[in-house]
């Protein structure tokens, strides 16, 4: 099978396999998720994204029982029955197959776990972003991976519309993230990035990339930023699990970055070292 879709146990092909029309996540999306690259059978970054997917199931109060290893192996099943060389594979779990109703259905109900397998490559770190901006009207919690995804939705969207790559986006001028990736910058040969508060998601990729600036000599700092302070940076840099460190050169039609590509490359040098070793 070239693309594996699992749910509650079972696995087939992707397009063939089906979900209870009362799974919470299909009325209310009610749950959370995580997703990883594979290559060679193996999951890049596993137990992280495992840290990420547990706390979020923790924050949203879901009584996700299965251990880790029981996970893992779950997650390794899925891999090792697709026939794709590299790829993501991603998971979510509901909080369980029941009427609607707003409040948590009965003790009974089981969460539900679905994971499906894509063919995916990580992009080239030569590449370039161009961006656009957007306010952020997200809710207070985009620190929780939640399957509530339609601000982002909407939000690449209009940058897809526009020719771009991804949409920025600010709370009253302070730089939050993207529509799917986490957003740093460079100055001065200091990595700055947002704090990783309930505003932003922590992303895996943003905190590989904080470990080696610092193992690398590169002084990092963990606070807000303006989008003035952004448009002024030496380097803009867009990261999450499929774009490992990308370089962004356009805002909203304005050119950006562009004056330490010595200090970014180190951080993209390191990078592709860390993911090549871990395979």
């Amino acid at each position: 099978m070239k693309h594996i879709g699992y749910y509650n146990g079972e696995i087939g092909p992707l397009e063939e396999m089906k979900i209870p029309m009362l799974d919470r996540a299909v009325y209310f999306g009610d749950g959370c998720y995580d997703a990883a690259m594979f290559s060679n059978n193996r999951i890049f970054a596993l137990e992280d994204h495992l840290d990420r997917f547990y706390n979020s199931c923790r924050l949203l109060e879901i009584p996700f029982d299965m251990e880790r290893k029981a996970l893992t192996k779950e997650l390794q099943k899925c891999i090792d029955a697709n026939e794709l060389s590299e790829g993501m594979i991603y998971w979510q779990c509901s909080r369980g197959t029941y009427y609607r109703s707003h409040n948590f259905p009965p003790e009974t109900v089981k969460p539900n776990l679905m994971i499906f397998t894509v063919p995916d490559e990580i992009i080239p770190m030569d590449t370039t972003y161009k961006l656009i901006s957007m306010e952020d009207t997200r809710f207070l919690h985009c620190n929780i991976k939640t399957l509530n995804l339609i601000p982002s939705v909407i939000a690449y969207q209009r940058c897809i519309e526009a020719g771009c790559q991804e949409t920025l986006f600010h709370r009253q001028g302070r730089v939050t993230e993207c529509a799917h990736s986490n957003v740093l910058i460079l100055k001065d040969g200091t990595l700055h990035t947002p704090p990783r508060d309930n505003l932003i998601l922590p992303g895996i990729t943003l905190k590989h990339l904080i470990l080696l600036a610092k193992e690398n000599n590169i002084p990092v700092i963990e606070a807000p930023f303006s989008m003035d302070e952004l448009k002024n940076a030496d380097e803009v840099i867009i990261s999450n699990s499929g774009a490992f460190c990308i370089r962004a050169d356009e805002l909203d039609g304005e050119p950006i970055g562009g004056k330490d590509p010595k200090t970014l490359k180190i951080l993209q040098d390191a990078y592709k070292d860390k993911f090549r070793n871990s395979l």
